[in-house]
């Protein structure tokens, strides 16, 4: 059996560079991180129940302690083995998950 996981994330795509009256130039810099990859994949049906945490991958390095994991719903909140935690990288932030077969699980991330 397997359980569904789905990461509600943003993608911020940029072209030319916009600029307004005194405003800093929009760029890769100067805007804020974004999801970049998702372990499993955001939208993955196939997840197996037995996969033992979740990752998430931001574009910049993350300040430590500051990851927010808000749940969607109590029905789709998975149950945390463990506290979130940053790997090495400083981008890829890992939740210890204990997973449920047929069911489908919802974050956001860095929510107010």
């Amino acid at each position: 059996m397997k359980s569904i996981l789905a990461i509600a994330m943003v993608m911020v795509l940029i072209g030319n560079p916009l600029t307004a009256a005194g405003q800093e130039k929009v760029s890769v810099a100067t805007m804020p991180p974004v999801v970049v990859k998702t372990e499993p994949q955001s939208g993955d049906i196939k997840v197996d129940p037995k996969m033992k945490e979740i990752r998430v991958t931001f574009s910049k390095k993350m300040m430590d302690k500051s990851m927010s994991w808000s749940t969607v719903s109590e029905d789709t909140t998975a149950e945390s083995t463990g506290e979130p935690k940053y790997l090495a990288d400083g981008k890829t932030c890992v939740l210890p998950v204990k997973l449920q077969p047929k069911k489908t699980y919802a974050f956001w991330l860095n929510s107010q």
